[in-house]
């Protein structure tokens, strides 16, 4: 495994608060393995093994406990008497009302709770609402060049520095011989993983929630994804999208596009860089720029 030591360094620095450690970013990012090597960080440190308690419920090992109830008493069974449990959480969206365990535990004397979300079902502004924020958030990117060195160990560092530039950091294209072979097709798996599926089902959801009847149109969602790869840097608006569809004759409100957008920054595709007025000292609501999560994503958009 590679190691993530900014991250667990973060994680290392919040240990042992009264504080809900929260563990997001993109699919594939590493956010499972970054709890192991907090797992292992703890038993270094002279944490016995009785002391943690992890569940990733992408494991039909773990199917029984998606049922909150189930997995309350589970747990409650594993804590420790007068010793801290560490409690790690994987997947914690699949488990329906998980809110209700995650409170109950953070209630208890001598818990540490440390959980992963990578659906888009759960994001940062439901977090807010569900854990009454009681919580931090960690949120994960794909490896950075440094670390990619640090893995692959290449003798040839410009040769290494084009491949990141072409094929990313996502940490598995790291750990795999013949890389830019096999990266376009597990590349081109995440994007259409997050933006058909995740981003379309999220929104599905949250125009039923409103009564609403529109349901997500994938093509125009991964359409605009494309157009805002293809201007990564420069300043950009809803109406500025909105008006290169339209001259493309695509019919589309700048709402539309603008409820399009947020969905590809909430589902940790795209990174919001807010224009600030230095003289007036207030952030502007126009002209954002939007950074791609990974350069191996921006490839496969724009081949």
């Amino acid at each position: 495994m590679i190691e993530r030591k900014t991250y667990l360094e973060q994680l290392s620095a919040w240990k042992d608060e009264k504080v809900i450690k929260v563990i997001t970013g993109i699919r594939r990012c590493g956010k499972s393995t970054l709890l192991k090597q907090m797992q292992e960080r703890l038993i270094k440190e002279g944490v016995t093994e009785d002391q943690i308690v992890s569940i990733n419920f992408e494991d039909l090992e773990n199917e029984a406990l998606l049922d909150y109830k189930a997995l309350y008493a589970s747990i409650q069974k594993r804590l420790c008497l007068n010793r801290m449990t560490y409690i790690f959480l994987d997947e914690i969206q699949r488990v329906e009302a998980f809110e209700k365990v995650v409170d109950s535990l953070f209630l208890k004397e001598n818990v540490d709770i440390y959980i992963t979300v990578s659906d888009t079902y759960l994001l940062s502004g439901d977090l807010v609402t569900l854990l009454s924020g009681r919580y931090i958030e960690i949120t994960l990117l794909p490896l950075s060049f440094k670390e990619v060195v640090e893995a692959q160990k290449p003798e040839n560092l410009d040769q290494a520095f084009l491949n990141y530039m072409r094929n990313g950091g996502f940490p598995y294209l790291a750990t795999v011989n013949k890389i830019s072979e096999k990266a376009p097709d597990y590349l081109e798996g995440i994007l259409n993983t997050v933006v058909v599926k995740d981003i379309e089902e999220r929104q599905n959801r949250r125009n039923n929630d409103g009564n609403q009847r529109k349901t997500t149109d994938a093509a125009l969602l991964l359409t605009i994804a494309r157009y805002l790869a293809s201007v990564v840097g420069s300043p950009v608006s809803a109406k500025k999208v909105t008006d290169t569809l339209i001259s493309s004759s695509r019919k589309i409100s700048s709402n539309t596009v603008s409820d399009y957008m947020e969905a590809l920054s909430e589902a940790f595709i795209f990174y919001k860089a807010d224009r600030f007025d230095v003289v007036g000292k207030q952030l502007l609501k126009v002209n954002a720029k939007w950074y791609l999560v990974d350069l191996g994503l921006r490839t496969v958009m724009l081949p």
